[in-house]
């Protein structure tokens, strides 16, 4: 039952749509405390502490944490391997240009195969850098996030990397946030504007929200 469910365009889109809305949750409350950095590397590396020790004593050191990393792991691979498998789904349902041009549709529609790429690649950076340290641009320093995060906003190729794809987030979500309403059937005649609002309020908000803190490095109020 399962394996003709994943199989069909439905259940791939249905596996996009929940796993997107999944770290959709993640960035919300990940971009809330990438803002603790704003009052003092006390507070930040306070926070990155109990990111680590939230459900002591049931949970052991670092359990939770890693158990949100394993669902997002999860979350990342079925969303990717769903838009992959849909996209190939699609070129071969249409092996040829079309004769006459379609309506153009948002940049964001566009160019939402490219963010994904994007994002994916960003992701694999952002944990080699502020995650494991392997290629963190100054001395990595375990236990102290906000050094680290400064470290890597003082180099203009870690601000132009984050920037990018931060940018490319905002595009994704504002297109995947409709477009998964839609698919989980939250999306109708009369909703549908709503609907529209708020995937652009989602996604100017985490934008400019994960975007703050390297320009905070970079004019000096983060330092």
């Amino acid at each position: 039952m399962a394996r003709t469910v994943w199989d069909s365009s439905v259940g791939k889109k249905t596996v996009m749509a929940v796993s997107g809305l999944i770290m959709l949750l993640y960035l919300v409350v990940h971009m809330i405390g990438n803002l603790k950095i704003f009052f003092g590397p006390e507070e930040f590396n306070r926070y990155g502490h109990w990111l680590r020790t939230v459900g002591e004593p049931f949970m052991h050191y670092g359990w939770t944490l890693w158990l949100v990393r394993v669902v997002l792991v999860v979350a990342v691979v079925a969303h990717a391997t769903s838009a992959y498998q849909l996209s190939r789904r699609d070129i071969k349902a249409r092996p040829s240009k079309y004769v006459h041009k379609k309506p153009r549709a948002s940049y964001a529609t566009r160019t939402m195969r490219w963010g994904g790429i994007i994002l994916g690649l960003f992701i694999v950076w952002h944990v080699l850098d502020l995650t494991t340290g392997t290629v963190h641009s100054g001395g990595f320093q375990e236990g102290r996030p906000y050094q680290n995060v400064v470290d890597t906003f003082s180099t203009w190729y870690g601000n132009s990397i984050y920037i990018v794809a931060m940018l490319a987030l905002g595009l994704h979500i504002r297109h995947g946030f409709w477009s998964a309403a839609q698919t989980l059937g939250a999306g109708s005649r009369t909703r549908d504007r709503a609907l529209k609002t708020t995937a652009n309020v989602l996604a100017l908000l985490l934008t400019a929200g994960f975007v703050a803190v390297p320009v905070g490095v970079m004019t000096g109020v983060v330092s």
